[in-house]
């Protein structure tokens, strides 16, 4: 088990969350690999098709974050991890966010810009641009 994969403790919570197959269709490739594929791609931000081996097969992570996601399974997930582990205290919901300590550019509050240069003619008039030969 590598760093970038769930400890037996993490996938021990997940795993009474987690679809079970009908029967009808198939046999579904192990949560937990996937899993640990979607999480992979989440926290590098790599590209989907280059995806390591250890993870199965890139298109099967892809279709079933996007099933997950879609059918709202993992945004479940993610109330069920919460809420059990909110009901044994382990979750601090008094946190406070600091906002004298962004930083932004002054345009993005909003600041004036001069006003845009007229455009150069050659003969005065509004509007008209002077031709200039190519240097092809």
């Amino acid at each position: 088990m590598g760093r970038d994969e769930l400890t037996d403790a993490e996938w021990e919570r997940l795993r009474p969350f987690l679809p079970v197959g009908n029967g009808r269709c198939g046999r579904w490739r192990d949560h937990r690999q996937v899993i640990d594929g979607i999480l992979y791609r989440v926290r590098t931000g790599i590209n989907r098709r280059v995806l390591p081996e250890r993870f199965g097969p890139w298109k099967t992570v892809q279709e079933r974050h996007r099933l997950w996601s879609a059918d709202g399974t993992r945004e479940r997930l993610l109330q069920e991890v919460q809420a059990e582990a909110d009901a044994v205290g382990e979750i601090d919901w008094d946190i406070g966010v600091d906002s004298t300590v962004v930083r932004a550019h002054r345009h993005a509050a909003g600041a004036r810009t001069s006003p845009p240069p007229a455009p150069r003619t050659s003969k005065g008039e509004a509007g008209c641009r002077r031709r200039t030969p190519s240097r092809g």
